[in-house]
C-alpha cells in the first residue's frame, strides 16, 4: 500500500520498512490481504452491510432489504444489523466494566492497607462520595470502603431497579427523557443480562427495540463503569494535571532496559514506575550492562499513566497507539512487554521470538499461543509482581542487546498532557465562566470531544484523525481528545503549544492567553464518562440548558472496536451530534440507518453523521455547532 495507507507518522514508516526487510507478518500487509479484487477496503458485501448472521445452525444467513430477503428465522435486514450491533455493544460495555471492577478491587485493598498504593486524592474521594450520597464522615479509608460498597451494590441491581449512580450523576433533563423513553438503566450487570438475552435467536428482532436496549446499556456503562472507573483511578493515582511528556518511537533507547506496560489497565504500570525509581533497581540494570532501567508507556495503559505521572529519566515517555504496536516491538529496544486487558495482539509472540523480548500477560483475560510466562494482576501482590517483571526485563537485556540490531534515530517530540475537568477549571481560575464567555462572544465557536481509536479502514494509521482535528481547530473549535486517537494528536504535534499556529484566530487567541494547545489531551476511551460529566457542568453553568442544545459535538474519526461502538451509542443517548468514520456496518439496514442518522435526533437530540472527507466532516460539525449557537441566541 501507499505510504499514506500505512501511517501518518514517519517513525512508524521507518519501522514498517524494517519489518518488511525482516520478512515478518504485519498488520498493514494482513489488512491489504483481506481485501477483495485488489482493494484492501472491499470485503464481503453482506458483512460490510451488517446483514449476515451465523448465530444459529440454520445460518449463516444473509438478508437483503431491497428484495425483502430475510433470515431463516424471519428476521429482517434491519433487525439483523441492529442485533449484531447490540452484541458488539455488549462486548464493549462488558470490557469497560471489567476494568472498573479491577479499579474498585484495587481501591478497596488500598483502603484496607493491603497494597503498595495510597489514596492520593482524598479531596476527590470525599467529593465523589458526597455526590453519590455516601456518608463522608470519619477517616478517609472508611469513606473509600463505603464508596466501594455503594458502587458494587449499584452494579448488581436488577435492570428493573433504577441505578442510584445514574440518578446522582446524570443531568436531570436527560434523566427525565430517559425515563419517558424507558431507557433509564438499572445495574450494569442487569443491563448486560437484558441486552445479551435479547440477542438470542427468536427473542428480539425489532431494530427499534434493540437500539433502545443498546442506549440503556450505554447509559449504565458511561456512569457506572467509565465515571466510577476514572474518578477512582484519580483517587488512587492522582487527578490529571497539565505537564509535558516525550512521545513517539524515539523514546526507546536500546542502551536501557525498557519495560513496556501495555493495554488499558494501569495498575501494574504505576507499580513498575514506583519500583523502577528506586536506586537499587537502577543499580541492578546497570550491573547487567545497561545505562539504566526505564518504563515506557503504551496505548491506553500509557495514556492513563502519562496523564497523571510526570516524566523523568525513569518514566521516560510514551510510544503511541495500538496499530503501531508491531513497530514498537520491532524497534529492537524492548525487553519486556506486559500485556494487560485489551489491545495486545495475537501476533505478539512471533515478534517476541524474533526481537528477543519477554512477552508476559498480566491479566487473566489475556492469553497468547505458546507463551508460558504469566503474572495475573493482584492488587495485594502488586509490589512483588512489579519486582518480578522488572527482574525478567533486566535478565533479558544482555540477550536482546547482543542479538538484535535496533533502529536508530527515531523521532521524539513533547506534548502537553494531563487535562481533566479539574485542571481545566484550575486553568480558568476555578470557574467555567471564561470558557463560556469565549463561547458566548464567538471567540470560540464550540467544543468537540474527539473520542476515537485508530483503524486502517479507508486511511492509514491516524491519517484521517489528524486531518479532521486540523480542520476542526482551524474553525475555532476546541478539541478534547481521548482514546487511541489521543495518541494520534500527541505524536502528530497537535497537543503541543506550537500547534496554535494551525488554529483559527479565536482559538489561537485563547491558546496564547491560557498557554494551552488547541487540542487538549483529555485521557483514554474510558474518559468518555468524564467528558459527559464536564458537559453536565457546562449545562448547569448555563442555567440548565439541555446537553443536546449545547454548541458541542462528538467525533470518532477512526473508531475501531466494540468499546468505541458503545461510546457512540451513549453519545446519541446524551443528545450529541456524533461524527463517525469509517461508515458503520449497518448500511444494509435502511430503517436502522434512518433511525441513527435522522429519527434519533427527534427523540434524544443526538444523531450519527458519516462523511469520509475531513473538510466536509468538519463543515458538518461546525454547521451543527452554529445551529446550536443560534438556538441559544449567541
Amino acid at each position: 500500500m501507499d505510504e499514506k495507507r500505512i501511517s501518518y507518522h514517519p517513525s512508524v514508516l521507518r519501522a514498517y520498512e524494517r519489518i518488511k526487510r525482516d520478512g515478518i507478518t504485519n498488520i498493514w500487509d494482513r489488512y491489504e490481504a483481506q481485501g477483495l479484487g485488489g482493494d484492501p477496503d472491499r470485503r464481503c458485501p453482506f458483512c460490510q452491510a451488517g446483514t449476515r448472521c451465523d448465530l444459529c445452525s440454520n445460518g449463516p444467513c444473509r438478508a437483503d432489504a431491497s428484495t425483502g430477503k430475510r433470515g431463516v428465522c424471519g428476521i429482517t435486514a434491519d433487525g439483523m444489523a441492529a442485533r449484531m450491533s447490540l452484541l458488539r455493544n455488549i462486548l464493549g460495555a462488558s470490557t469497560y466494566h471489567y476494568h472498573t471492577e479491577q479499579t474498585i478491587k484495587t481501591l478497596r485493598a488500598t483502603a484496607e492497607g493491603k497494597t503498595m498504593f495510597e489514596i492520593r486524592e482524598p479531596g476527590k474521594l470525599r467529593n465523589f462520595a458526597e455526590r453519590l450520597g455516601v456518608d463522608v464522615s470519619g477517616p478517609i479509608d472508611e469513606i473509600a470502603l463505603r464508596l466501594c460498597d455503594f458502587v458494587e451494590s449499584d452494579f448488581n441491581r436488577s435492570y428493573t431497579e433504577p441505578s442510584q449512580i445514574v440518578r446522582a450523576l446524570a443531568p436531570e433533563p436527560r434523566q427525565e427523557l430517559w425515563r419517558r423513553l424507558g431507557i433509564f438503566p438499572g445495574g450494569i450487570y442487569g443491563e448486560l443480562l437484558l441486552a445479551t438475552s435479547s440477542c438470542l435467536t427468536n427473542v428480539d428482532g425489532y431494530y427499534v427495540s434493540l437500539s433502545l436496549k443498546a442506549m440503556r446499556l450505554s447509559i449504565a456503562m458511561a456512569y457506572q463503569s467509565q465515571i466510577v472507573n476514572e474518578f477512582c483511578q484519580d483517587v488512587l493515582y492522582g487527578i490529571p494535571r497539565p505537564h509535558r511528556m516525550r512521545v513517539d518511537l524515539g523514546v526507546l533507547d536500546p542502551d536501557y532496559v525498557n519495560v513496556l506496560p501495555n493495554g488499558h489497565e494501569p495498575f501494574l504500570g504505576f507499580a513498575l514506575v514506583q519500583l523502577a525509581r528506586r536506586p537499587e533497581w537502577q543499580e541492578r540494570a546497570q550491573a547487567a550492562g545497561a545505562k539504566g532501567l526505564r518504563v515506557i508507556a503504551n496505548i491506553e495503559t500509557g495514556q492513563e499513566m502519562i496523564q497523571r505521572c510526570e516524566m523523568d529519566d525513569v518514566f521516560y515517555g510514551f510510544t503511541g497507539n495500538w496499530i503501531m504496536q508491531e513497530a514498537v516491538l520491532a524497534s529492537g529496544c524492548v525487553d519486556l512487554f506486559a500485556a494487560d486487558m485489551n489491545c495486545s495482539m495475537p501476533i505478539d509472540p512471533l515478534y517476541a521470538q524474533r526481537y528477543k523480548f519477554k512477552l508476559v500477560p498480566v491479566s487473566e483475560l489475556v492469553a497468547f499461543e505458546g507463551v508460558e510466562d504469566r503474572v495475573n494482576y493482584d492488587p495485594e501482590k502488586a509490589e512483588q509482581q512489579a519486582a518480578q517483571l522488572l527482574q525478567m526485563a533486566i535478565d533479558n537485556f544482555r540477550e536482546r542487546k547482543a542479538s538484535v540490531e535496533p533502529i536508530f534515530g527515531l523521532p521524539t517530540r513533547e506534548a502537553v498532557v494531563g487535562f481533566s475537568t479539574e485542571s481545566i477549571l484550575e486553568a480558568l481560575g476555578g470557574t467555567l465562566d471564561p470558557l463560556l464567555e469565549a463561547i458566548k462572544r464567538g471567540t470560540l465557536r464550540g467544543v468537540v470531544g474527539l473520542v476515537s481509536c485508530t483503524t486502517l479502514r479507508d486511511h492509514g494509521q491516524d491519517v484521517h484523525s489528524v486531518a479532521l482535528a486540523k480542520e476542526l481547530i482551524k474553525r475555532d473549535l476546541l478539541v478534547l481528545s481521548m482514546g487511541c486517537g489521543n495518541a494520534a494528536m500527541q505524536v502528530a504535534g497537535l497537543c503541543s503549544p506550537e500547534a496554535k499556529e494551525l488554529a483559527g484566530p479565536g482559538l489561537r487567541k485563547i491558546c496564547e492567553a491560557l498557554k494551552i494547545p488547541p487540542v487538549l489531551s483529555y485521557g483514554t476511551c474510558t474518559d468518555t464518562g468524564r467528558l459527559a460529566d464536564l458537559l453536565a457542568e457546562i449545562s448547569k453553568s448555563l442555567g440548565g440548558v439541555d446537553i443536546s442544545d449545547l454548541p458541542v459535538a462528538a467525533a470518532a474519526p477512526e473508531y475501531m472496536e466494540q468499546k468505541a461502538t458503545i461510546d457512540a451509542i451513549f453519545s446519541l443517548a446524551l443528545g450529541l451530534f456524533t461524527y463517525v468514520n469509517p461508515i458503520p456496518t449497518v448500511t444494509g439496514a435502511p430503517s436502522l440507518v434512518k433511525l441513527l442518522t435522522c429519527d434519533c435526533e427527534l427523540v434524544t437530540g443526538g444523531k450519527i453523521n458519516v462523511e469520509k472527507d475531513p473538510v466536509k466532516a468538519a463543515d458538518a460539525i461546525l454547521a451543527h455547532v452554529e445551529s446550536k449557537r443560534k438556538k441559544l441566541g449567541i
